[in-house]
């Protein structure tokens, strides 16, 4: 009964998006943005490596910038994998799809999923999604959160309000999903993957706002 509840507030919720932003579809601003693919390879400690993103993929995802990128600690040897989609306008029904949706899909099955609260430097303490996901063996910690205008919200449903609010008020639909990732080896605990997700996210927060728009 309540997963009915939660289908139908989505789905009227996705409705409402798409008639009020369709009204709104004259006069859109494209705000122009550094390709993500000039993101810096190389933060204080952290090198990494381009991951192809294959093209089916890039088909489900819709048109967008996306960067996916393996970092490594050259200090600890720490991975973590960082992805970014941003969409330059959502008005023609191509939104972000929430890792919930999307790594189910993948065939990967999530253990726990609960909500943390980070702090970087330079932005407000805000709200992220932390996803525990495992296939076989394989455990993954994830945080992802959604940013646009210098706003970061965990939650898919006060995304989606504000991206009609910012349609209707700045013309604006575009938005993105920031997503961490690290695999923790067997016997390795949440918060030991965790610190390695916060010291590479408080290394990408600070620079988010160069490639998507304020």
């Amino acid at each position: 009964m309540r997963s009915q509840w939660r289908f139908l507030m989505v789905a009227g919720l996705l409705g409402c998006t798409a008639f009020l932003m369709h009204g709104c579809n004259r006069g859109e601003i494209i705000p122009a943005h550094p390709a993500l693919s000039s993101f810096p390879h190389t933060l204080q400690n952290w090198t990494s490596t381009d991951i192809s993103i294959p093209q089916e993929v890039r088909e489900v995802l819709g048109p967008g910038d996306f960067l996916l990128r393996d970092f490594q600690n050259r200090t600890n040897g720490a991975n973590v994998d960082l992805f970014v989609a941003y969409f330059p306008s959502q008005r023609s029904g191509d939104t972000i799809h929430s890792p919930k949706n999307c790594l189910p899909g993948a065939g990967w099955a999530p253990v726990q999923a609960d909500q943390l609260t980070v702090s970087f430097p330079g932005h407000a303490a805000f709200p992220v999604n932390r996803y525990l996901i495992a296939k076989g063996a394989d455990r993954r910690l994830v945080f992802y959160w959604y940013w646009a205008h210098d706003r970061a919200l965990a939650s898919e449903y006060w995304a989606k309000f504000y991206l009609v609010e910012d349609s209707v008020r700045m013309h604006r639909s575009d938005g993105s999903l920031i997503r961490v990732t690290t695999q923790l080896v067997p016997g390795e605990t949440i918060d030991s993957g965790q610190e390695r997700l916060l010291a590479l996210a408080g290394n990408v927060v600070p620079l988010i706002n160069v490639y998507v728009p304020r």
